[in-house]
């Protein structure tokens, strides 16, 4: 195997006021490598990118590029930047330049490119990213989505060795997510080095070539996608990839807000590409939790979807202080239940100690 392009030796990084952001990580990054990096918020993971450019200073540890440790020294960081872009998931363009202003300044300021030569490179920048037509645009035109290809392509203008993304589909919209994703997978599939934190747990499977979890600032587990989302060997990666996949709801009353409900639904099935089906999914809680439910007690609804989303969804309703079967109460809601048998016609109920559950499946 060739040698790393980056090695990282137990890294710790402590914030001023004592926190243990990083305790230790230890990882090998290779060319061609695509790593992504999951895991619950708060666990090291953006701390841990910043630190591979030098954005944040680690307390302790060592990070080596191209067998060549680095220091905080500005020589060093100035030359370090050339070679390892990074997108931020922030807007950080320069409002009062044009698209190419935006990424001429770098090869011309940092590589001292002429304006003619950094042009060129610009333009064959923006190429790749689908938006050389809008080079004279200004940045408060471009949509979210454009504004992250831009700054995609204006890391590339560096030429970098290898590129770290922060959590770069924050703020986008599908179509805009959709916009980013395709440049992406290009890039990967051109041979580019990349490392990129994210929550998006469908794209991590689909283009990474090593996958990294992290919690409690330490890289807790590593592998291919299918051991980290498939085969897991920690009970922590279990959890969280397990959760990931899980949609919970905690209702204690019939005045549950159905709006802020529907919209964690909607995000839901856009993420693990689970098309139109938030139309069947919303209308059926609806219909359980006013028309169907007693309410004896706090509701718990678990929604799961499959692996292979083809597969549909797994509903869960469990409803507290129930011992009475909830499907043959002979005030039920006939209309509100055929309703429901319609969208998941295996609809079935079990009792638990104190609950009843209903369990019900979107195909």
């Amino acid at each position: 195997m060739h040698d790393p392009l980056i090695q990282v030796k137990d890294l710790r990084l402590v914030s001023p006021d004592g926190y243990q952001v990083l305790c230790g990580v230890h990882c090998e990054i290779f060319k061609g490598d695509v790593i992504s990096i999951i895991g619950p918020s708060g666990g090291g993971k953006s701390s841990f990118l910043r630190s591979l450019n030098g954005l944040e200073t680690p307390t302790s540890g060592e990070i080596l590029f191209g067998g060549k440790r680095i220091d905080s020294t500005p020589q060093t960081l100035t030359a370090l930047r050339r070679r390892i872009g990074m997108v931020f998931q922030e807007e950080v363009l320069f409002n009062h330049l044009d698209v190419l202003g935006n990424l001429i300044i770098g090869p011309c300021k940092i590589l001292k490119m002429s304006e003619k030569e950094a042009t060129e490179r610009a333009m064959s920048s923006l190429r790749t990213v689908g938006l050389a037509e809008r080079a004279h645009a200004r940045v408060s035109s471009l949509s979210g989505g454009q504004n992250q290809r831009v700054e995609i392509a204006r890391a590339l203008c560096m030429e970098p060795d290898i590129l770290l993304f922060d959590e770069p589909f924050t703020g986008l919209d599908p179509r805009m997510v959709s916009e980013v994703t395709a440049v992406m997978r290009d890039l990967a599939r051109s041979g580019m080095t990349m490392v990129i934190v994210t929550h998006d747990l469908k794209f991590a499977r689909e283009i990474s070539t090593r996958v990294f979890f992290m919690q409690d600032g330490i890289i807790q587990e590593q592998g291919s996608p299918d051991e980290i989302f498939f085969h897991p060997e920690k009970t922590l990666t279990r959890i969280f990839v397990g959760n990931l996949s899980s949609l919970f709801f905690h209702i204690e009353t019939r005045d549950y807000d159905l709006y802020g409900m529907n919209a964690e639904i909607e995000w839901f099935c856009h993420r693990y590409a689970l098309g139109k089906r938030y139309f069947s999914l919303e209308l059926l809680l609806e219909e359980l939790l006013s028309h169907i439910l007693p309410f004896t007690g706090p509701v718990h609804v678990r929604i799961h979807c499959q692996d292979d989303p083809a597969e549909g969804i797994n509903i869960e309703v469990e409803q507290e202080n129930a011992d009475a079967p909830i499907l043959e109460r002979e005030d039920l809601d006939e209309i509100s239940l055929m309703l429901i048998r319609g969208i998941s016609p295996d609809l079935r109920e079990e009792q638990q100690e104190s609950s009843r559950i209903l369990y019900l499946h979107i195909a």
